[in-house]
């Protein structure tokens, strides 16, 4: 029941009102990066100290803004954001509205901050950001590439506003689209507007949103459920983590305008167990929601109710595949099962149930807001909208990024990411060699699809697929059957086992890359892990089976050269498959010191006290222990 500190029906637009007229009484602001990455590196240290030296300084400073109070006039605001997207640089710091942001922020910069910047108004200079090509300072996000290329619309309250504060949420717009579904919308106008959006599934298949909807909605039965898909589990993706982490309220107002389109009253939001920052914030949100009254009974006087609840999952991959996460939510172990039925008719014990992932549900509020037109007014026609891509590998400039579907792969990498970096981390103005995009279940893009619009059909049509949003950057010195082998390794560690083509399939596909990379695969080893390769494709049961393959499908189709490198010379190009390297002591480096020698289990190694040493490569098992033994860095291709 509604307690008297929450109405039935809550009057958002006074809440609004109530923030805005707070806020405008505080004539600065400092918002500090909470988000996983600037926490890692130190960000709440950095916010302990600036509690506790600015109330040092004799500054009145206020953490959480009192809106029930007009008389309130603190000096400063100190926020702690979700992620700014900025990963690399972290922890960031802004200051508002100076226009300010600070870059790899330490607890021992807090006492400089407060005295240059906070009280005599001048900028650090050594914390701003510097452009590593052209060695230029930035002030603020307005004049640093990696954010003025971007397109931020589900991202753009992430890393702005407090992420535990549902006030400044609905002081930004939130929850207005949930208002006008439930006071002024039918449910079958809801699910065309959707529709009419262009909306597709962010999880990574690119399902139209609103067809899911509208089948969901038909489907007979007085019980339905939501379920929001949080179970990110692809290596190096993290943008449903930060949705979640910087706004979760778009996303249960996502949920409950999903509700009021197809009939629900029931919601799940399935989060990665690994995800603790995500899970807190999450509940808290659900929380506050509720105190509220814009979840639980009545919702907007409609009479209309629908609860929400958090379920951290057990941290199997393949749980990300809608069927498994079901199992997973009724207490079963996350194993897929064969469609038809589809969740929309027979999903959560068994009753109509529709799932959307985190992205895909934080960007239906903007739809409502703000009308289809003014969503699908970005992106292509085929693909409207943006995604969010988390961006990562050999780059400049590393982090989370959102662009307009349909921006190619060139301004992603050489704008955004500031280009390509050597192996030593240095800008370089060599090549790149590749991009996997999607992760696990992606595909590898090169050089000749730079201009290639990344659009959901685009890149079904070059054998890779958007995904969850990973983008690898690679560069020259990347061995691409190595990281073949990577992904196949992953998948195969996470296949449930449910199916003979994925769990054997994977396993097999896996010994025939370790027969590539270990110098005995043959012309027929290629030509058996291509086949294999589709049959595993067409013959498994689930997403996570049918993808597993194409990471391999792809290298093998944009890198022949490479792995042929591997087979018929036994010689990795980049020399980064150590069981094709050829062992060998450098004569310029030996000393002749003979530690090598007594090391050596096989008696491969020979030569005289004071002389350069030689290895029998006929007799060597590459164990390493030579390499272990030498003192001088001599001993070179040996090794695990």
């Amino acid at each position: 029941m509604p307690s008297n500190l929450a109405p039935a029906v809550p009057d958002i637009a006074e809440i609004a009102a109530r923030f805005a007229r707070a806020l405008a009484g505080v004539p600065r602001r400092i918002i500090i990066c909470a988000g996983t990455g600037c926490v890692a590196n130190g960000a709440l240290e950095v916010h302990r100290e600036l509690t506790s030296q600015l109330a040092a300084a004799g500054l009145d400073v206020a953490v959480t803004l009192d809106v029930h109070d007009d008389a309130q006039r603190p000096d400063l605001l100190l926020s702690r954001s979700g992620c700014q997207g900025f990963c690399q640089m972290g922890p960031l710091v802004s200051v508002l509205p100076d226009g300010l942001l600070y870059t790899k922020v330490r607890a021992g910069d807090v006492a400089e901050i407060i005295a240059e910047t906070i009280l005599a108004r001048r900028p650090i200079e050594r914390l701003l950001y510097v452009n590593p090509r052209t060695g230029q300072r930035s002030r603020g996000t307005g004049d640093i590439p990696f954010y003025t290329r971007q397109s931020r619309r589900v991202l753009a309250l992430c890393g702005v506003i407090d992420a535990e504060d549902v006030r400044e949420y609905i002081h930004q717009g939130g929850y207005a689209g949930a208002r006008k579904a439930y006071l002024e919308m039918m449910s079958e106008q809801i699910c065309q507007c959707v529709t009419a959006s262009g909306l597709r599934g962010r999880g990574g298949g690119g399902f139209p949103t609103g067809r899911k909807w509208e089948m969901t909605r038909k489907a007979p039965g007085p019980k339905k459920y939501i379920i929001c898909n949080g179970d990110e589990g692809d290596p190096g993706a993290f943008m449903d983590r930060s949705v979640m982490e910087g706004t979760p309220h778009s996303v249960i107002e996502g949920m409950m305008i999903a509700a009021r389109a197809v009939g629900a009253d029931e919601g799940v939001i399935y989060v990665r167990a690994e995800y603790p920052l995500a899970v807190r914030r999450l509940r808290q949100a659900v929380a506050d929601a509720q105190a509220l009254g814009l979840l639980g009974e009545n919702l907007f006087g409609t009479g209309t109710n629908f609860r929400v609840q958090v379920m951290e999952g057990a941290g199997a991959f393949v749980c990300g595949e809608e069927t498994a996460l079901m199992s997973s939510v009724e207490g079963q172990r996350g194993m897929p099962s064969p469609k038809p039925p589809f969740p929309a008719t027979s999903g959560l014990w068994r009753k109509p149930t529709l799932i959307n992932n985190v992205e895909t549900l934080a960007s239906v509020p903007m739809i409502l807001r703000e009308g289809p037109a003014h969503y699908a007014s970005v992106g292509t026609p085929g693909s409207p909208g943006t995604k969010t891509f988390a961006l990562t590998g050999h780059v400049a400039n590393t982090g989370l990024i959102e662009v307009p579907l349909g921006t190619t792969l060139r301004e992603i990498v050489f704008e955004i990411g500031g280009g390509v970096l050597d192996q030593a981390g240095r800008p370089s103005d060599e090549p790149f060699k590749a991009v996997q995009i999607g992760g696990p279940s992606g595909g590898c893009l090169t050089a000749e699809h730079l201009d290639l619009p990344l659009d959901f059909d685009s890149l079904k049509g070059v054998g890779a697929m958007v995904g969850s949003g990973g983008l690898v950057v690679m560069n020259q010195a990347t061995c691409m059957v190595s990281v073949a082998r990577f992904f196949m390794q992953f998948t195969q560690k996470e296949s449930c086992g449910k199916c003979v083509l994925c769990r054997e399939g994977t396993r097999q596909m896996l010994a025939l890359l370790d027969e590539v990379t270990g110098g005995s695969a043959t012309p027929r080893t290629l030509e058996l892990l291509e086949q294999l390769g589709r049959v595993v494709q067409v013959g498994s049961l689930c997403g996570l089976g049918k993808t597993a393959p194409n990471p391999v499908l792809s290298t093998l189709k944009q890198f022949r050269a490479e792995y042929d490198a591997h087979v018929l010379e036994k010689r990795c190009p980049t020399g980064r498959c150590k069981g094709l390297a050829r062992p060998e002591i450098l004569a310029d480096r030996c000393k002749g010191c003979r530690l090598c020698v007594k090391k050596c289990p096989v008696g491969a190694v020979s030569g005289e006290a004071k002389k350069p040493h030689r290895i029998d490569v006929d007799k060597c098992i590459k164990c390493g222990a030579c390499a272990a033994a030498c003192k001088f860095e001599a001993v070179v291709g040996v090794g695990n």
